[in-house]
């Protein structure tokens, strides 16, 4: 289990560490849930949970980037919706600027993605699945996204606006 941790902190390093990153970021639900995304190699705890997104490609809009990070990561097609807030995650080594939209979705089926910049032995995503906010909240604040601290209720996630910082 540390061989593979130390992989996967190792493609986290190596992919996105010690430089500024745009990430687009899709907050899906069902009903009082909200799909998230286990990731390992982040954190003090190895375990950060936050909602399906990932890094904007040279010459890609935010919303195609965002179609192509979630069907990668879960299985689901989706359309954009509305910029809701931009949030600027620093936790070094890793620093990324996050834009924040909400998302319906047209097709597929949830299931676990996978990273493709990754190799097969340095995933990093875990687990993919629809929590409660009382569930997301139950874990400690650094497992995960910073959002999360500027919420009491699930309807806060969407009236989220501006920029946020942790």
């Amino acid at each position: 289990m540390t061989q593979t941790l130390d992989k996967a902190r190792e493609e986290v390093l190596k992919l996105y560490g010690n430089r500024l990153r745009l990430r687009v970021c899709g907050l899906y639900h069902e009903g009082d849930r909200l799909l998230m995304v286990r990731h390992r190699g982040i954190g003090p705890t190895d375990t950060f949970w936050c909602p399906p997104g990932g890094g904007a490609q040279f010459g890609e809009s935010a919303p195609e980037a965002l179609i192509r990070e979630f069907e990668e990561e879960t299985g689901l097609a989706i359309e954009v919706g509305d910029l809701l807030f931009v949030n600027e995650f620093m936790q070094p080594p890793l620093h990324a600027m996050e834009l924040f939209f909400t998302v319906r979705a047209t097709g597929g089926l949830l299931r676990q993605g996978i990273d493709p910049e990754m190799s097969l032995d340095g995933q990093i995503i875990e687990d993919v699945r629809l929590m409660t906010f009382e569930e997301i909240k139950s874990y400690p604040p650094e497992e995960v996204h910073a959002l999360f601290a500027h919420c009491r209720s699930f309807d806060d996630i969407f009236r989220l606006r501006g920029y946020l910082h942790q």
